[in-house]
């Protein structure tokens, strides 16, 4: 097994909005940075928080797939929502995401830009 670390780049999610990678996999973990309600040609999925939500798990879930993987695999969610009282929303949708083995979830309020939430995780995918 290779000890260097592989960047994962994906067409089928939003591209990164700075010079950061969409995944990195290291060993058996793979790491998802922070995704966001934007479409792959970076414009913004305007909506409820609803579908900013779905917007920003379907394109955490396109990285995760390209790095041989699903959301089923994460280990560590973190969300990021610009109003707390999304929460419950949140929680609906992050459910059908993760299934029925959820990954450690720390959830925070920030002040997004424009946006009304990000997520990132980290998922665990030993080599078969």
């Amino acid at each position: 097994m290779s000890k260097k670390k592989q960047i994962v780049a994906t067409p089928d999610a939003a591209p990164p909005g700075g010079p950061y990678s969409q995944a990195v996999i290291a060993g058996d973990h793979i790491h998802l940075a922070g995704a966001t309600p934007h479409r792959t040609d970076r414009s913004l999925v305007e909506g409820s928080f609803d579908e900013q939500a779905r917007a920003t798990f379907d394109n955490l879930a396109a990285v995760a797939k390209a790095a041989g993987a699903d959301l089923t695999d994460a280990v560590q969610a973190r969300v990021y929502l610009r109003d707390l009282a999304d929460f419950q929303a949140m929680n609906e949708v992050f459910a059908e995401y993760f299934g029925d083995e959820p990954p450690v979830r720390t959830t925070i309020q920030a002040d997004l830009p424009g946006f009304l939430i990000e997520v990132d995780a980290v998922l665990y995918k030993p080599a078969e």
